[in-house]
């Protein structure tokens, strides 16, 4: 046994007992993932934790100092897990330091040291830190005043009264005000990959279903919306029988892919799904079944299209899910998310509300690469339908925003799509067509990436290349909630091409999702003319004129940056004929 001074600090969580009444097995999970969670936390700061209980812990530092900072960290890393999920589920710890004497005997810790921070810990407030005015007085000297005075507190089973001193959820300072809250960039989805069942139970499937599990999680990790689970963390499941919502607890993921294979009479049949396990939702699945022919290029190709169409539902559901506030402030990820929905949604005045919550989204983390091209892409876009003046100084922001996304994300296909994007439509089309190459270089899977080269082809005057591209992209994710924009492009390359059956087929599919997608219209009316079908061609041409009082070709035509000059005046020639002024 050896006597010693120590900072401990003990840690227990408010309304246990209820949470465990509610949903045992659920509350176990969470407690599992935040634990891991906050365990770095206590290891940077030179912790060790030498008893734990069942929903508490019992800390040694080398001082008062890293105690405090570590309890502080945690404390604030819990508020942010605590953001993303229902109020009835969120796990709020009290924290409790002291520093004291202590008796070590075989790896546990005794004595008055120990007994004093397990009642300071009671007297916490939930999400907060309350310190004894023995720990107070050394962490104060580094840490600074931001603690409040609670005054003397009358322990259980502690003779003498302890002057206790607290740090409240969000941050009670010693005045009593509130330290504002964070608002960077908030907490990004994460999305974990099962190991595919093999329901056949030969040998050489299980290699295919632990090589495509695998292969995806590689895929997916390459997109910058969410962050994906690394093999060691999903793997240690295979074969469990725990339900997707205990799973997802321990494993802290907001979504789950899992899947299975099944060998048969010279066929292989895949089956994938993406759940999010606390609403039990579905979001997606899909069925394969193919020849079994090069187990290889079977796994490439099933991989490449769960990929791509994973990808866009998650984008779709983060999007959803965030665009309502879920606090009085809304972080830069959140805002970043809202923007997006609205963008997709794409109703009037949404594209004025995106461009609001891009422009926050920068302001509150001017790190943060993704806000900057989908700002940029919005910005022009408003000039495209007509719903905002065309000015230099915005192209030149635009222009300045996509810069920025590669500087400050060289590797990310995302940067390169907003730079080619911008660049399209800027008139640069040699660089648009370089930055769309890389992006599909870095990201092959992301359908939106050869969708975009595939759109840089079509500014460029190869119509058939554009088509070629579109169609992959479309093919891959049906369901991508781009899908409506790269179906316009569809109708204008064929449109250029002289098929116009083809274009208003392209058209008709894109307007079902956006009725009143100007572009669109445009080139619904202008095909119309060029069959000779003038009536409904008229007919268009006035809905347009509903839709854009003013609408006129050259106004229209102004911001199309177009390579090849005839391509514009062939289409301005048809609206014309159409009977737009």
């Amino acid at each position: 046994m050896e006597r010693r001074l120590a900072a401990i600090v003990c840690a227990d969580v408010v309304g246990y007992s209820r949470m465990m009444g509610a949903d045992e097995a659920g509350t176990l999970a969470t407690l599992k993932a935040h634990r891991g969670a906050i365990e770095p936390i206590i290891l940077n700061h030179g912790g060790r934790v030498f008893k734990t209980t069942g929903d508490g812990l019992l800390v040694e530092f080398p001082s008062v100092v890293l105690a405090t900072n570590a309890a502080l960290e945690v404390q604030k890393a819990m508020a942010l897990r605590n953001s993303e999920i229902p109020e009835d589920r969120r796990m709020r710890f009290r924290l409790g330091i002291h520093m004291g004497d202590v008796i070590a005997d075989d790896g546990d810790l005794y004595g008055d040291g120990v007994n004093v921070a397990a009642r300071v810990e009671s007297v916490a407030p939930p999400g907060g830190v309350a310190l004894s005015d023995a720990a107070h007085a050394e962490a104060v000297r580094s840490i600074g005043p931001i603690f409040r005075d609670t005054g003397p507190q009358r322990l259980k089973n502690i003779e003498a009264a302890v002057r206790v001193w607290s740090w409240g959820e969000g941050g009670a300072s010693s005045d009593g005000e509130k330290e504002q809250p964070k608002t960077g960039a908030g907490r990004i989805a994460v999305v974990g990959v099962l190991p595919f069942q093999n329901l056949g139970g030969n040998a050489e499937d299980e290699y295919f279903s632990d090589g495509m599990t695998e292969d995806l999680i590689n895929v997916l990790a390459r997109q910058d919306l969410f962050r994906v689970l690394g093999r060691h963390a999903t793997f240690h499941f295979k074969d469990s029988d725990k339900p997707p919502r205990i799973l997802a607890r321990e494993l802290d993921a907001t979504y789950l892919v899992r899947g299975s294979i099944r060998r048969g009479a010279g066929k292989i049949r895949v089956t994938a799904e993406l759940v999010e396990p606390e609403s039990g939702s579905q979001l997606w699945s899909a069925r394969y079944d193919r020849p079994i022919d090069d187990l290889f290029e079977l796994q490439d190709e099933i991989t490449q299209q769960i990929s791509a169409n994973i990808t866009p539902e998650i984008r779709w559901a983060e999007a959803r899910t965030r665009r309502k506030p879920t606090s009085n402030e809304l972080s830069a990820w959140d805002d970043y998310l809202k923007g997006l929905f609205h963008f997709y949604s794409a109703g009037p005045g949404d594209f004025d509300i995106a461009v609001r919550c891009f422009r926050n989204a920068i302001k509150l983390d001017p790190n943060l690469s993704n806000p900057k091209g989908w700002l940029g892409i919005t910005l022009i876009h408003r000039f495209q339908l007509g719903l905002a003046k065309s000015t230099r100084e915005t192209w030149a922001e635009a222009r300045q925003l996509a810069l920025e996304c590669v500087a400050g994300a060289p590797n990310s296909a995302d940067s390169y799509a907003y730079l080619a994007f911008i660049s399209a439509f800027s008139g640069d089309t040699i660089g648009a067509l370089n930055a769309a190459q890389r992006a599909v270089e870095i990201n092959p899977f992301d359908p939106a990436n050869p969708a975009m080269l595939g759109m840089c082809h079509f500014i460029a005057g190869d119509h058939q290349l554009g088509i070629e591209h579109l169609s992959r992209a479309i093919a891959l994710s049906p369901n991508h909630p781009d899908n409506y924009h790269w179906a316009v492009f569809c109708a204008f390359c064929h449109f250029l091409l002289g098929n116009f059956d083809a274009s208003l087929s392209w058209g008709q599919k894109a307007l079902l999702r956006n009725p009143t997608h100007l572009q669109c219209l445009g080139v619904r009316a202008a095909a119309l003319a060029e069959l000779g079908r003038l009536d409904e061609a008229a007919e268009a041409a006035t809905e347009i004129l509903v839709q854009a009082p003013g609408f006129t070709v050259d106004q229209h035509l102004k911001n199309f940056r177009w390579r090849n000059a005839d391509d514009v005046a062939r289409y301005g020639k048809a609206l014309k004929a159409a009977g737009i002024p």
